[in-house]
This record gives C-alpha cells, sequence and structure tokens, in this order.
C-alpha cells in the first residue's frame, strides 16, 4: 500500500504526526476515522495521486503520530486541537490553502478545520458524520444502540481502557463489522488496525478523542451555532445508505454550511473501504474544480 509515497514526522505545536505524502498536483489532505488510521484511504490513493499531492496523516492518539498528555477538559484530544495540527502540518509542508477529506473522526477535524481555520481550505468533504452536537442531540434509542461505542469511550478512565485492554483485538473486530456494510477489510489493512490497537497507548488516546466528543467539542459547536457561524466553502456530504442515517443527513448539514451538496452511497459506515470507485466519482467530480 502506498506505493511510491514518502513516510514522514511533522511535529506541530501540540504533537509528533505521522503521514504519508504522494501523488502530483494541488494539496490534498485525507483524515481518517476511529477505530483505524491512515490505512483506511489505501484503495483510493491510487487513483487520486495522479491529480492531487496526497497528504494523509495519522490523527494524533492514532496509529504512528503522538499520544500527548490529556487534561481534565479533555481539550488535547479535542477536534480543535487536531484541526491545528493538520494547519501545522501542511503550512510545514509549503501549502497554505488545501481541499481536506474527512471520514468519521476525521470528518468531526475536517468542518472544525472550515470553522476555525477557513483561510487554509478550498473544498471540504465530510463522510458518513453529522456535526457532533447534532449526533448527540438527535440520538435516539436506535441510534444509541448503533453507537454504543460513544457512550462507553468517553466513560471515565480507566474503565474502557481496562475493559479494552483485556482483549483489543475482539473489541476492535467487533466493532468494525458493526458498521460495515458488506464485504471484508483487506487483510494488511485490518493488519495495520490491529496492530495500532495492540498499543495500550492508543487505546487510552482514542477514548480521550471520545472524551472530548462528548464535552468540549459539543461546547466548541454550541457555541459556533448560538452565534450563527457556518461553513463558507463548498461542502460534499456522502454517507453509507445501508447505516443508520437517511436522508435527513443532508438537511441537517444545510443548517451548518451555505454551499452544501451530497447523497447516500450503497454502503456501510467505512465508505474509502466499502465503495471506493463511487467515492472516487464523487471526490474527482467536486474537487476537480478547486484544483489550481
Amino acid at each position: 500500500m502506498f506505493e511510491g509515497f514518502t513516510h514522514k514526522r511533522i511535529r506541530t505545536s501540540g504533537a509528533e504526526i505521522a503521514l504519508v505524502q504522494g501523488g502530483s498536483g494541488s494539496p490534498m489532505l485525507l483524515l481518517h476515522g476511529y477505530p483505524q488510521n491512515h490505512v483506511i484511504w489505501h484503495k483510493v490513493t491510487p487513483a487520486l495521486a495522479q491529480q492531487f499531492t496526497l497528504v494523509i496523516p495519522d490523527l494524533r492518539g492514532y496509529g504512528a503520530s503522538g499520544k500527548p498528555p490529556t487534561d481534565d477538559e479533555h481539550l488535547p484530544y479535542s477536534k480543535r486541537a487536531m484541526a491545528l495540527d493538520m494547519v501545522e502540518v501542511m503550512t510545514s509542508l509549503g501549502y497554505d490553502r488545501f481541499d481536506v477529506v474527512g471520514h468519521d473522526r476525521g470528518g468531526r477535524v475536517t468542518y472544525r478545520l472550515a470553522l476555525d481555520h477557513p483561510e487554509h481550505l478550498r473544498r471540504a468533504a465530510v463522510l458518513d458524520i453529522i456535526p457532533t452536537i447534532e449526533q448527540f442531540e438527535r440520538a435516539n434509542r436506535s441510534g444509541a444502540r448503533a453507537m454504543y461505542h460513544w457512550y462507553f469511550l468517553a466513560q471515565p478512565a480507566p474503565f474502557p481502557e481496562t475493559l479494552i485492554g483485556k482483549d483489543p483485538i475482539y473489541f476492535l473486530d467487533y466493532t468494525l463489522q458493526s458498521l460495515r456494510g458488506s464485504g471484508t477489510f483487506d487483510p494488511e489493512a485490518l493488519e495495520s488496525y490491529r496492530n495500532s490497537f495492540r498499543d495500550p497507548e492508543v487505546i487510552h488516546a482514542t477514548c480521550e478523542d471520545y472524551r472530548a466528543g462528548i464535552t468540549c467539542d459539543c461546547k466548541f459547536d454550541e457555541a459556533d451555532r448560538a452565534a450563527g457561524r457556518k461553513l463558507a466553502l463548498p461542502l460534499l456530504v456522502l454517507w453509507g445508505a445501508r447505516g443508520r442515517r437517511g436522508a435527513s443527513l443532508l438537511d441537517v448539514w444545510k443548517t451548518w454550511a451555505n454551499d452544501v451538496r451530497g447523497e447516500g452511497l450503497d454502503c456501510g459506515h467505512f465508505i474509502p473501504e466499502e465503495a471506493p470507485e463511487e467515492l472516487l466519482r464523487h471526490l474527482l467530480g467536486f474537487f476537480g474544480n478547486s484544483r489550481s
């Protein structure tokens, strides 16, 4: 995977970020979600790299990136902190403005990037998410059952870390299978995710991600919503139609963005791995107009 890409480590003001970089053309940042790492993009990068210079990091706390100490407010694992990481990574590579695609937790970093640092983004795509505060407010019994890990991982340390640590591969595999729509994960990709979850620091840091989600991330979202702040850039929204959400997902984003479009795809949650060809069609059509 990622043949011809260069592996790099970049120190930001808050963490050390591991990434792969490759391709040619205008810069595009690809952000993964839970419980994975940068490898989730391996099926779409060969085609994207023909038109874009791709920067594909592990988010702080995930994969080979740094796991900084947390605090009582979980701010080091807020999407605001992760978004700042990405601005600092891209500017250190010489990219002042860029496109971004985020899946799952990476999608939450993506819209936080667009709210906090709009001057750095051209266009953005979010895959299979709605804003964090909306997710919590709209939860019902069926949604909460499907999203059990949101509430479990957010429990105070070391409760979830202890339980996951007893059999991390069982927990990882169950979580992946519970959210997929069809098909299987590439064996090499699956082994990369398993290797990450064998690290207790990854388990703890990713729990901190969810603790931030239910606390400070919601506070930041609430403040932006109350102030009437919206995403000003063109936004593409895609989701897995076999998953837990329906057509209302696009309607939610229309209250957060001025220029939004998108649709559901015939897959589950893990769009880059379950529906790579369909995802490529949408990404190339949407971001092609933003290249310079």
